[in-house]
């Protein structure tokens, strides 16, 4: 089933989202590269592409996962929550419908 994870970054995160990056990535690529990512992103802090000293003000991920369960350990084990980017995460379940 598809679960989406809605993060919340916490105030000026860009620092440790920066230093964190390399990490956060590669596990979302694993997922692409087993065929279980739909979508990932951040949510840019102002309205841009690149919202520069700005930042971001939290993060999407829409993928499959044999369970809620097994979707919130994997969003436990971020490294952006390891790193303390993310004050929140909401970890529900999602049915795409388009496209």
């Amino acid at each position: 089933m598809l679960y989406a994870i809605i993060s919340e970054d916490v105030k000026n995160s860009l620092e440790r989202r920066l230093a964190a990056r390399p990490d956060h990535l590669a596990r979302l690529e694993k997922l692409r590269d087993e065929g279980r990512l739909v979508l990932a992103g951040p949510h840019p802090a102002i309205d841009a592409d690149n919202p520069g000293d700005a930042g971001f003000s939290g993060s999407l991920v829409v993928a499959e996962f044999d369970s809620l369960e097994t979707a919130q350990a994997w969003a436990d084990a971020d490294p952006y929550m390891i790193a303390g980017v993310y004050a929140k995460v909401t970890v529900k379940p999602f049915k795409k419908v388009l496209p």
